[in-house]
C-alpha cells in the first residue's frame, strides 16, 4: 500500500537562507537551530519574508521565554539583552521539543499545517491551484503575460506551496471565493488578509537570531484572560461558526488573524500541490489590532475608529528613505504618524548591537480587494544611531530633508501639469489659460518625477551626511534638482510647441521660489503662479 503524501516543513528544505555567504535551503527546525549562524533569510518573495518572520518571531518568543507576560519591563529588556550578547544559539533540546510537539506536515490528513481539512466536505468544489498562487491568472482573468491557465494547471512544488500559503493568510484577497457551508453560514465572500496592501518594517541584525530577538516586543496591556497560541498549537482548525478568540500577545497577534481558510491537494508523493481550496475562515468582523511592524498614519478627519490606518505600500512611492523619519522620530500627541511598535523597544539595545541595526522593508502594492500590483523590498543601511532618542539633531535633519524632497516633488508635479496644460491649450490672445486644480498627471509630470526621485535620493543622503556646521538649507538643493529634471523632460517639446517656452519659464520660476528663505517661501511660491 503506497504511503500517504507528506511534506513536513520542519524537516524538508523549504526555507532558503544565506549561511556562510552561500545560499542553502533548510527546514524550519534547522533554521532555528542554525539561526545564530545564518546571516539572513533568502526568500524570493517579500510577502513570504514578511509572513515567515512573524511566524518565526512567535516561535522564538516561546523558546526564549520573552512571551512571559509576568516579566516586568526592566526584566524583559534585561533578558533580551542577555540573549543578544551571549553569543550562543537557541537551546537545541528546546527547539527539537517544540517541533516534536506539533504537526508541521502540509499534507497531514487530520491537521495539515495552517490548513483546514474540513474544506474538502464544506466547499462545493476546489478553487484550482492557480487561484492559490499569487501572480498566476485564474478563473476568467486573461493570461496576458503568463503561460498558466485553468485548463492546464501546472503543479506547484511543495516548498513554493508553503510560501503561497503564508501569503494567502497574511495578504489574501477580499471578495469572491469558493463557496463554503459551515453551520448556519453558506457564503462565497471573504474579507481581506490582515496585512493586505501594507508596508512592513523589520529590524535586521547581523544574524537571523539577532533579527528575531530584535523583532520581540514586551507585553504592556492588561493581564491575559485567554490562552495565547499559534494556529498550529490549537487542537482544532479555526472555528468558522463562532467568533474567533481575542487577539492575544504575541502569538495570535502575529500568526492568528487570518481571514482565509486553505487546503492543499497534493500529488501522490507530496512533492507538489496539484489543486486546492481557498475560502473564508470566518464571517465575523475582525478584532481591532495594531501590527507591531507597521507605520500608523493618523487622519485628522473622518470617523474616530478609522483615523488610524497602516501605511499602504505604493510601488510609485517605493523609495524606502521616504519613510525613514517615521522610523527615527519618536513622535508626540500632535504627530500624524506613529512608528512601528517594535521600534519603541530598540532604545536600550547593547552598544555592540545598535550601530549595526538595519531595517528590512517589505511592501505589497495591492488594492483593498482583489488586485495585486507588485511587491518590493529594500534593506536600509545602519540607521538606529540616528534615532531621535540617540541623536535628536540627526533625526530632525533627516525629517527636514525628507519633507523638503516631498514638498518639491509635489510642486514639481503641479508645475509640470500646469505647464503642460498651458502648452497644449493656449488661449486665443496668447495669455496662459487659467490654472485648473486637480489636473490628471501629465506626461511631463510622470517623466519628471521618474527622473526626480532617484536624483533626490542621492541629494537626500548628501544633505544628511553633511557636517553639522556646514549643513545647507535643503529646499534650494531639491529645487535645483526639480528644475533640472523638468528642463530635461520638456526639451524635446520646446521646438514643437509655441507656448512651451513661456510655460516652462513660469514653472521654473515657481520651483525656484521654493528655494527662498523659509519665512518667505510660501509667499514667493504664490507670486510665481501665472
Amino acid at each position: 500500500m503506497p504511503s500517504a503524501p507528506s511534506y513536513p516543513v520542519d524537516q524538508r528544505p523549504c526555507v532558503p537562507v544565506l549561511l556562510n555567504e552561500r545560499h542553502h535551503a533548510l527546514g524550519m527546525r534547522e533554521v532555528l537551530l542554525e539561526a545564530h549562524r545564518i546571516q539572513d533569510l533568502a526568500l524570493p518573495h517579500p510577502p513570504v519574508f514578511s509572513g515567515l518572520l512573524r511566524m518565526l518571531t512567535a516561535i522564538t518568543a516561546e523558546l526564549t521565554g520573552l512571551d512571559d507576560p509576568d516579566l516586568s519591563l526592566d526584566e524583559w529588556h534585561e533578558k533580551r539583552t542577555t540573549l543578544l550578547t551571549s553569543g550562543h544559539g537557541l537551546n537545541a533540546a528546546d527547539v527539537h521539543d517544540y517541533f516534536d510537539r506539533y504537526v508541521w506536515d502540509l499534507y497531514d490528513q487530520h491537521r495539515p499545517l495552517l490548513q483546514d481539512p474540513r474544506l474538502a466536505e464544506q466547499c462545493t468544489k476546489t478553487s484550482g491551484i492557480n487561484r492559490l498562487v499569487f501572480g498566476r491568472p485564474s478563473g476568467n482573468n486573461l493570461a496576458w503575460l503568463s503561460a498558466h491557465t485553468d485548463t492546464a494547471p501546472h503543479p506547484l512544488p511543495s516548498d513554493e506551496a508553503f510560501w503561497h500559503l503564508l501569503i494567502q493568510h497574511y495578504y489574501g484577497d477580499a471578495g469572491r471565493c469558493t463557496t463554503r457551508s459551515a453551520g448556519p453560514h453558506t457564503s462565497g465572500q471573504a474579507t481581506a488578509g490582515p496585512l493586505r496592501s501594507t508596508l512592513s518594517f523589520h529590524p535586521h541584525g547581523a544574524t537571523l537570531l539577532e533579527t528575531l530577538l530584535l523583532h520581540q516586543f514586551p507585553y504592556t496591556g492588561s493581564p491575559l484572560h485567554h490562552p495565547d497560541a499559534c494556529p498550529w498549537q490549537e487542537p482544532e482548525p479555526p472555528d468558522p461558526v463562532n467568533p474567533p478568540p481575542p487577539v492575544t500577545w504575541p502569538k495570535r497577534l502575529l500568526t492568528g488573524r487570518s481571514r482565509h481558510a486553505v487546503l492543499l491537494v497534493p500529488n501522490q508523493d507530496g512533492s507538489a500541490a496539484t489543486d486546492g481550496y481557498l475560502t473564508w475562515a470566518t464571517q465575523h468582523p475582525a478584532y481591532p489590532a495594531t501590527d507591531p511592524y507597521l507605520i500608523i498614519d493618523t487622519r485628522t478627519r473622518g470617523k474616530a475608529e478609522d483615523r488610524d490606518q497602516p501605511r499602504r505600500a505604493d510601488a510609485d512611492r517605493g523609495e524606502w528613505w521616504r519613510d525613514i523619519d517615521a522610523l527615527l522620530l519618536s513622535g508626540d500627541e500632535t504627530a500624524t504618524q506613529r512608528r512601528p511598535t517594535v521600534f519603541a523597544t530598540l532604545n536600550d539595545l547593547p552598544e555592540t548591537v545598535r550601530p549595526r541595526l538595519r531595517v528590512r522593508v517589505c511592501g505589497f502594492d495591492q488594492d483593498g480587494r482583489t488586485t495585486s500590483r507588485i511587491w518590493y523590498t529594500a534593506l536600509t543601511p545602519p540607521i538606529w544611531n540616528r534615532a531621535e532618542e540617540h541623536d535628536p539633531h540627526a533625526a530632525r535633519r533627516i525629517a527636514a530633508c525628507r519633507q523638503a524632497a516631498e514638498h518639491l516633488a509635489a510642486l514639481l508635479r503641479t508645475q509640470a501639469n500646469t505647464a503642460w496644460n498651458q502648452t497644449r491649450t493656449p488661449t486665443a490672445d496668447g495669455a496662459p489659460p487659467a490654472t485648473r486644480r486637480r489636473l490628471p498627471t501629465s506626461r511631463w509630470a510622470r517623466e519628471a518625477l521618474a527622473l526626480y526621485w532617484p536624483r533626490a535620493e542621492k541629494t537626500f543622503w548628501t544633505l544628511v551626511n553633511e557636517p553639522p556646521d556646514t549643513q545647507r538649507d535643503p529646499y534650494p538643493v531639491f529645487a535645483y534638482t526639480a528644475v533640472d529634471v523638468l528642463r530635461q523632460v520638456t526639451l524635446p517639446d520646446l521646438v514643437r510647441h509655441r507656448m512651451a517656452g513661456p510655460a516652462l519659464a513660469r514653472a521654473v520660476r515657481a520651483l525656484r521660489a521654493a528655494a527662498s528663505p523659509d519665512s518667505h517661501r510660501t509667499k514667493a511660491a504664490r507670486r510665481a503662479q501665472p
